[in-house]
């Protein structure tokens, strides 16, 4: 009897080595759920599934039921983003939102709009070459609220009292408890001092649509400011370590 079979839309979050020439792919499928599927002879220069199944790219898959992952019958390329993986920059730029999403999504737990937002991060990186990693660092925040580690920057968390963030050196916010406080709340949180022009960075680019995103211009410092804050909220609310961050602050970030 044949297998049941599935035709599924994904974007192809990690690929894996299995054998001599088999690939699993971690997927991100059309409802926000994480799926992983073997590509028997993926890794075959003659492959049919050698250029429709790269990392970054977008297909719609038939997968056939396997003992234990599924098995990719047929691909047909939707999205190929392959200007993503030739420029060094733009790879590393696209890199920390696909770690994210293959670490922070589960199988048969959909997350509305995700997929459509990492389609569009990923063609809106493809089409900028000025400013990418504003662009990832708008993906990282909107990918965290539809998660529900939302940051609150602009209001206290305690008290709703909103913060002036445009007008301010420093501002306390509290990792642990999910955002800004004010100063009279600030006894009752454990808070840490950051840069108030970041935080209103973080909250307008969590609040903009990606075309806007394309047009802003953040200072290097302040930009790497952002992503150390949402690294370490990355690894507090989600437990993740982004090697990816890490290698952006290695290689493209500066690090003071």
């Amino acid at each position: 009897m044949a297998s049941p079979t599935e035709t599924i839309t994904a974007l192809v979050l990690r690929r894996t080595k299995l054998g001599e020439s088999d690939v699993i792919v971690t997927l991100l499928t059309k409802d926000g759920s994480l799926r992983k599927a073997v590509a028997k002879g993926a890794r075959k220069p003659t492959s049919s599934f050698a250029s429709r199944l790269e990392l970054f790219s977008v297909a719609t898959l038939l997968l056939a039921q396997g003992r234990s992952l599924d098995i990719v019958k047929e691909a047909r390329l939707i999205e190929g983003n392959s200007d993503l993986r030739s420029d060094f920059i733009l790879s590393s730029a696209a890199s920390p939102l696909v770690e994210l999403l293959s670490k922070a999504t589960f199988e048969d737990q959909p997350t509305p709009r995700l997929f459509d937002l990492a389609v569009r991060s990923l063609k809106s990186l493809g089409e900028t070459h000025e400013n990418p990693l504003t662009i990832t660092l708008a993906a990282l925040l909107k990918t965290l609220a539809f998660l529900g580690f939302r940051p609150t920057f602009q209001e206290c968390i305690e008290c709703g009292s909103a913060l002036d963030l445009a007008h301010q050196g420093v501002q306390s916010l509290s990792y642990f408890d999910g955002g800004s406080v004010c100063s009279q709340c600030t006894p009752h949180h454990e808070t840490t001092l950051l840069d108030a022009q970041m935080l209103l960075w973080c909250h307008v680019l969590l609040y903009s649509t990606l075309d806007e995103v394309c047009t802003f211009q953040i200072p290097d410092q302040t930009l790497a400011s952002a992503f150390r804050f949402v690294n370490e909220w990355i690894n507090l609310h989600l437990g993740i370590r982004m090697r990816s961050i890490t290698f952006l602050f290695k290689n493209i970030l500066p690090m003071s």
